[in-house]
């Protein structure tokens, strides 16, 4: 009884083990497409990704997409950011129909696209971005400068922590961007009437017990009392992952390229 006692707690220990190193040892998948650079400024480096259209004509002009990852993929790896958006521009149908560049940011560990708690009732916009956010609008002008880039046609989209980068990004440079599409985040609620104008796709998951959908429909109520018109979709449902089905929604794209920042 004891030999056998002993054999179990050795097994389980040796289980424990190997779930941990496997854990560790958690890869995830390159896509050499989105081609891996380093921005450096008088403010600090962030490491990013950068798809190109396909095909590419430097006498042309292209949109560009902007996506903040979630907390999940914060690192300096410039690898985990992909992970839920590179299936989406990488789609054979997607890149022949809609070709853009896509900028993909990484935010360092141990900090925030925006500085506040996700899981508040809500909260102000901070007088200032936070160091991620500020390099990242720096790398979006870079871009910007050294590429054919249709400047009408900048967009974002982010996905939890990145969902509130969406909304923070979009108050303070109401006039870059041509259309914002936020997915589970939460913004503050007098910068309403700045963004009024922005072309707008909110998602949020009805169990979502990590950001609270009250996030994502307050915003929609306080853009529509300005006389904004946003689209919201609320999947009944989902929890925190509702990136999944809103980046699968069959009509995104071409609302998303449909947006044009007026001359």
């Amino acid at each position: 009884m004891k030999n056998s006692f002993q054999i179990r707690y050795v097994f389980l220990l040796f289980w424990a083990f190997l779930s941990l190193n496997s854990e560790a040892q958690t890869t995830y998948k390159d896509y050499p497409e989105f081609e891996k650079y380093t921005f450096t400024s008088p403010s600090g480096t962030l490491p990013y990704r950068l798809l190109r259209p396909m095909p590419y004509d430097a006498e042309k002009k292209y949109p560009l997409v902007i996506f903040f990852h979630g907390a999940g993929e914060r690192g300096k790896d410039n690898l985990t950011p992909l992970t839920h958006i590179a299936g989406l521009f990488l789609n054979g149908a997607n890149r022949r129909n809609y070709p853009c560049f896509v900028l993909v940011p990484q935010c360092p560990l141990d900090t925030r696209w925006v500085d506040t708690d996700w899981t508040l009732d809500g909260h102000q916009i901070p007088e200032k971005p936070s160091l991620p956010l500020q390099l990242s609008k720096e790398l979006l002008e870079e871009t910007i400068k050294n590429y054919p880039v249709d400047q009408q046609k900048v967009y974002v989209t982010g996905l939890s922590m990145g969902g509130f980068a969406v909304w923070d990004i979009i108050a303070r440079y109401p006039d870059v961007f041509a259309a914002a599409i936020p997915i589970c985040g939460g913004g503050d609620l007098q910068t309403a009437e700045s963004i009024k104008n922005i072309p707008l796709w909110a998602f949020h998951g009805k169990q979502d017990q990590i950001v609270k959908p009250s996030r994502s429909r307050e915003m929609i109520i306080a853009i529509r009392n300005a006389g904004g018109k946003p689209k919201y979709t609320e999947y009944p449902d989902a929890g925190h992952g509702s990136w999944k089905p809103a980046y699968e929604e069959p009509k995104l794209l071409e609302w998303l390229f449909a947006q044009k920042k007026d001359d």
